[in-house]
């Protein structure tokens, strides 16, 4: 893991879509550029950004739309991070059988893909305009993340797994104590409650970017908590909560103090120590 005094800048992209797969791809690129040159360690796109969050009901334009990981919009991502010497979890509608995945891929500061993360709970109400058109995630991973400060163990949620407390909590059983979330629907006050309540449960730092006002459905509204509850020094309650932008579009930077959440996490031992899982098994289908 990274020495002391560990300070990462996390760049969040709250941008509204340019509207094709390369135009995204041009507005994102120079996006990263400009958050580099703002002293960015790690950038975060808001959900499925290869299309704007964009999928409707229609086979073609889906097989037309996703992208695979050896696709031109992947790779441009990949070398430019290894260009920036800058983490980059890139958001896409991601080729895949019989159906297209909502993913992200996390790509280090060498341009190496660290985890490719497939939205585990998605948004099948039902409806025409949902993501019943797409396929489930199958797994939740955790991997050590390389910046150009140090590493750090990073995974991810994807907007709608916010809602199932489980989803958070797998990840930092996995050793989680970042999590990237991208993101595309209104964070109002109840919602960004639940990333608070997340990152609280849990002692782990959430980063969560989402669109501006201006994409429909979204408000902007990202955010980014330490997962710090207490004052190192006195152990009075603190605020959690680093960075909430507005509603409007732009590249806006966070620092997180890695070494504060780690010291706290070690002294709080993360939660861990008064678990009884020998009692939940009724949350995976078991007795009790």
């Amino acid at each position: 893991m990274g020495g002391s005094y560990m300070k990462l800048n996390i760049a969040f992209l709250q941008l509204q879509p340019a509207g094709s797969i390369e135009e995204n791809m041009e507005k994102g690129v120079n996006a990263c550029r400009e958050a580099k040159e703002r002293s960015a360690d790690i950038v975060l796109f808001p959900e499925m950004w290869s299309t704007g969050y964009v999928f409707p009901h229609d086979n073609e334009w889906l097989e037309q739309n996703s992208v695979s990981l050896d696709s031109a919009y992947v790779k441009q991502f990949s070398a430019l991070a290894a260009e920036l010497d800058m983490a980059i979890a890139l958001t896409l509608l991601e080729k895949h059988e019989p159906k297209p995945r909502n993913t992200v891929c996390l790509f280090d500061c060498h341009g190496k893909l660290v985890y490719r993360y497939s939205k585990v709970h998605i948004c099948d109400f039902g409806e025409d305009d949902d993501e019943g058109v797409l396929d489930a995630g199958d797994d939740f991973c955790v991997a050590e993340l390389d910046t150009a400060k140090g590493r750090i163990n990073v995974g991810s949620m994807i907007c709608y797994d916010r809602e199932f407390p489980e989803s958070a909590r797998v990840l930092m059983l996995k050793g989680a104590e970042l999590l990237l979330v991208p993101n595309a629907c209104p964070m109002e006050i109840n919602r960004l409650s639940q990333l608070r309540g997340r990152a609280y449960e849990n002692q782990i730092a959430i980063a969560t970017c989402n669109y501006p006002a201006s994409h429909r459905g979204c408000n902007g509204h990202s955010t980014l908590f330490d997962g710090v509850i207490y004052h190192t020094e006195n152990g009075t309650p603190r605020d959690m909560l680093v960075c909430e932008t507005g509603e409007e579009e732009g590249i806006f930077l966070a620092e997180l103090d890695v070494d504060l959440l780690r010291e706290y996490r070690n002294r709080e031992k993360c939660g861990l120590k008064n678990r009884r899982p020998e009692l939940y098994g009724i949350l995976t289908g078991g007795r009790k």
